[in-house]
């Protein structure tokens, strides 16, 4: 990480300093020495990097610690000074002068000589460091350019398995047997593939059918019975929300829910030796049927032993033939034959140095699949590396080939992730924007720092630095997490800069140092209290607080801006806070700010307007929140302004369109009164992406406003939720305007998700939907609610990606007829030719809500007979439509639906239990 800081100085200081102190001789001179001294150390940094991993080179361990401490004293007051600069061109901006005020001048040149004394005091701590790394014989190396292999996500999921074969039917016979409830132990040394095998076992398709319940629970260090009690409960569906706060009482309703179900649990990575937390768990266990199975993986027999296991399974190496076999399918990935061939002999010397350890197996083969030559092949058999002493030495050894391979940039990312605890799971965008808020992140012309991000992210995944990823439906990684071994590494790098700690009390954080830079502070289910020693961390970079209650505890956030002033990430959410002290204007560095959940928050001060470096602001769920600071506009470099669920808020501060930085707005808010910002101010934010709420459209009088917001131009918009009227129920006036509105708030055309809220048509003749609807050709979800004035539907079966419909709240609506289908008429002629006429092609799911004047739904002999409708469905659900008849032929004919759920239609639920058995009845989920 060293490298990485240095280099990010050395860049502040050519591009930040230099254009402002060069007039100043004194400054400059020191600036110059101090670029000078650091381009002398990082030359030989590599070496250190290197040297400091062997045993018994603590000294040139502490000569890197002393390096990277300077090295953030200076990042923090060259951040300063930018932030400073900053601030002194949007206040003389604001003053409209050409000739800077005589108070404006004095201020800058005050702030100069502050810097500069700065500088002179960390030139002589950073003169000794430099005059130290010859006492240290450290060298400058010459190391090739890391290579980057194509991207490709087949490594991600090659088998992991290899030799497990006869090992998966033996756990899976022991778990099949019936008897009592047996604890089983899967033993053995970190990355054998305890994990892994434990993963077949309980996905086995025997297994699956043989219990009732099926749980997987990451226990890790410490044992925190309470969480595991909760993870159970939580599987078995149970609500275990905010009343439940006692040992007792979850144990009790643990209990009770698993009372004679037979299940099989699996308490992964257990550590701890004292029964005693054990116990009471187990005998809440006790209650279940027999046959009931807790199969455990940990490193230790002792621990096994505590758990009271009955079978014990000890896990050896893989052979070398199953080990070479794992090695060589992910290192010759995509190779020829031949070239293959050429690289076998040294391939089967690498992978015999991994002692038949699958995860060092698969480490050493992701790095060499990168390796395209000899020369490189035989340089990784022959490096040092293989020599060092360390801890964990089989398995941290491939991890520092794959470690010392990467890039400085990718080395602090990677590190960076040790501050999350053990078996995380850890969620890509939000671990991309830590990045991004450290400064580890530099954006292009063409690519920006999210994107680049992306790629560290996926070049970390190809190492096996990550793992255990879940994808979207469009099979992108959102989640991942840290196998434990490699988590172990990244704790090794950082030697206490990036922890977990664990509070016990107000005066005690297990783990706790105080030098500490990035900090995950876990607050347990049964402590009220921030511990107060957090407040000492002067020198805190990141603090994510999380707890494992109910976010009651107490925070000083008052102290905590008065002390922690070096923040660039600041996550804290307790129900215990309601206001925001103006302190937080100290936090200058501030980058990332979550406040999400705080629902007790009333409102944010102005002085965080003032947070001029703010790339990300999440008040996510703060419902009680009044309003946002009237200088919004003063955060010209926010990125993410996550506002959802934040009702209260009536409108946006005026000068939102100055923030053109924006990828993330969640909401914007149109008041009646004039006194926000206008709709019109969402033109210059053309890097919106993602969901957008707009709420209040009804207060937007004229047309032309709402095409000024070009909506039609963010391209990145996957959502977007449009609310009229925000009433529920009754029907409620809405102006003309607003019809015409509503066909001007035209959405980008790879728009995903549709949600329209109040959509009231005041006339018959203005009752037509907007022409944009049906071009929505990459829509999956449309919502369609409380329009209780609207008639007709609009032809939504024209939309050929269309998969989720909901329609609730629509009163006027009568009858639900062939315009529903978007077919013209001509299409329905006797004479035409209609066999490839689909209506609603895509859609799987389909519901009808509180639509109480709808009697008919039919689409007439020549739409049933020739076009098909919704040939995909599989989800139908009606309620509350108390005055609906028939269900048309389409639905009754249908041999996809596998769910149907009717309530509060009379007529429908009768007919179904009588004349539509017939058709209904092969439906395999009925509830009626």
């Amino acid at each position: 990480m060293a490298e990485a800081i240095v280099s990010r100085v050395l860049e502040k200081l050519s591009s930040v300093l230099e254009e402002e102190v060069r007039r100043i001789t004194n400054v400059r001179g020191e600036v110059e020495k101090l670029t000078s001294n650091f381009r002398a150390i990082k030359a030989v940094l590599e070496d250190a990097e290197r040297q400091q991993m062997g045993k018994g080179k603590a000294s040139v361990r502490d000569w890197l610690y002393k390096l990277k401490e300077v090295s953030y004293d200076i990042d923090n007051v060259l951040d300063e000074w930018s932030t400073a600069i900053f601030k002194s061109k949007l206040e003389k901006k604001k003053v409209c002068s050409f000739i800077p005020s005589p108070s404006f001048c004095f201020n800058k040149g005050k702030l100069l000589h502050k810097i500069a004394h700065k500088i002179l005091e960390l030139n002589g701590r950073l003169d000794v460091i430099a005059n130290e790394r010859e006492k240290y014989g450290l060298k400058e190396l010459s190391v090739e350019k890391p290579s980057r292999g194509e991207q490709t996500t087949s490594l991600l999921n090659l088998a992991k398995v290899c030799g497990r074969v006869k090992d998966e039917e033996r756990i899976v016979d022991i778990l099949l047997n019936e008897g009592g409830i047996d604890v089983i132990s899967i033993v053995g040394v970190g990355g054998i593939g305890k994990t892994t095998l434990a993963q077949l076992a309980f996905n086995n398709e025997k297994v699956e059918s043989h219990f009732e319940k099926r749980i997987w629970v990451c226990v890790s260090d410490p044992f925190d019975e309470m969480r595991i009690a909760k993870a159970i409960l939580t599987s078995l569906g149970k609500d275990v929300g905010q009343n439940l706060v006692e040992l007792e009482d979850v144990l009790r309703l643990l209990r009770d829910s698993i009372k004679d179900k037979k299940f099989l649990l699996v308490l992964d990575d257990v550590w701890t030796e004292q029964y005693e937390r054990w116990g009471p768990l187990k005998d809440s266990l006790s209650s279940s049927s027999l046959g009931s199975k807790i199969l455990v993986t940990t490193r230790k027999e002792t621990v096994a032993r505590t758990m009271g296991c009955t079978t014990l399974f000890p896990m050896g190496q893989l052979s070398e033939e199953e080990g070479w076999l794992l090695f060589s399918q992910i290192a010759f990935l995509g190779r020829s034959n031949e070239d293959s061939e050429i690289l076998r002999e040294i391939g089967k010397k690498i992978a015999g140095k991994c002692k038949g350890l699958p995860l060092a197996l698969k480490t050493m083969g992701g790095l060499m699949l990168l390796k395209k030559t000899v020369k490189e092949w035989q340089s990784v058999l022959d490096s040092e590396i293989w020599e060092l002493e360390v801890a964990e030495e089989s398995l941290f050894r491939p991890l520092m080939f794959s470690y010392f391979d990467l890039p400085s940039h990718l080395r602090q990312c990677f590190s960076y992730c040790a501050v999350f605890p053990k078996d995380y799971v850890i969620e890509k965008g939000k671990l991309i924007e830590l990045w991004m808020a450290q400064g580890f992140l530099k954006g292009t012309k063409h690519r920006d720092m999210e994107t680049v991000g992306e790629d560290y992210f996926n070049d970390l995944s190809m190492r096996s630095f990550f793992q255990d990823f879940e994808k979207d439906e469009n099979g992108g990684i959102i989640k991942c997490k840290m196998h434990d071994i490699v988590h172990d590494f990244a704790q090794f790098l950082t030697r206490g800069e990036c922890l977990t700690v664990e509070a016990g009390s107000s005066s005690r954080i297990e783990g706790f140092n105080e030098s500490a830079r990035h900090v995950m502070l876990r607050i347990p289910y049964d402590s009220d209290e921030c511990p107060t020693r957090i407040y000492d961390a002067k020198d805190l970079h990141t603090l994510l607080v999380e707890s494992d209650g109910v976010g009651q505890y107490n925070v000083d956030l008052l102290k905590l801006f008065d002390k922690l002033k070096c923040l660039r990430i600041l996550k804290c959410h307790s129900e215990r806070i309601n206001k925001c002290p103006k302190q937080i204007r100290n936090l200058i560095h501030l980058r990332s700010l979550d406040l999400s959940d705080n629902l007790f928050l009333e409102e944010l001060p102005d002085a965080i307007c003032d947070l001029y470096n703010l790339l990300i602001l999440d008040i996510n769920g703060c419902q009680n929140l009044r309003s946002l600071p009237c200088r919004m506009g003063n955060l010209k470099n926010l990125w993410h302004l996550r506002n959802g669920s934040t009702d209260c808020v009536e409108f946006m501060p005026k000068g939102m369109e100055k923030l053109t930085c924006l990828r993330t707005l969640s909401s914007f808010v149109v008041d009646s009164g004039g006194k926000g910002a206008a709709l019109s101010e969402l033109g210059n934010l053309i890097h919106l992406r993602g969901d957008l709420e707009i709420r209040g459209l009804r207060n937007v009088r004229d047309e032309r406003e709402a095409e000024k917001a070009q909506l039609q131009n963010k391209k990145g918009l996957t959502t977007l939720v449009l609310t009229i009227c925000s009433t529920w129920f009754g029907k409620s006036q809405v102006s003309e305007a607003s019809v015409l509105v509503l066909e001007a708030l035209e959405p980008p055309l790879g728009l995903e998700r549709l949600l329209i809220c109040g959509y009231n048509c005041p006339t018959p003749s203005l009752g037509v939907w907007p022409s944009w609807i049906v071009s929505l050709t990459n829509l999956k979800f449309f919502r369609l609610y409380n329009c209780v004035n609207v008639e007709q539907l609009p032809p939504l079966g024209k939309l050929p990606s269309l998969e989720s419909l909901y329609l609730e709240g629509i009163e006027g609506v009568r009858k639900v007829g062939v315009e529903f289908l978007g077919i013209e008429t001509s299409s329905l002629s006797p004479s035409s030719s209609s066999s490839s006429v689909v209506a609603f092609p895509n859609l799987k799911s389909l519901e009808f809500r509180r639509m109480g004047e709808w009697e008919e739904w039919d689409y007439g002999s020549r739409g049933e007979e020739d076009i098909k409708i919704m040939p995909r469905l599989s989800s139908l659900e009606i309620r509350g439509c108390k005055k609906l008849k028939m269900l048309p032929d389409s639905i009754l004919q249908s041999t996809t639906l596998q769910n149907l759920k009717i309530y509060g239609s009379p007529v429908i639920s009768n007919r179904c239990k009588w004349e539509y058995w017939p058709h209904i009845s092969r439906i395999p989920n009925k509830d009626i």
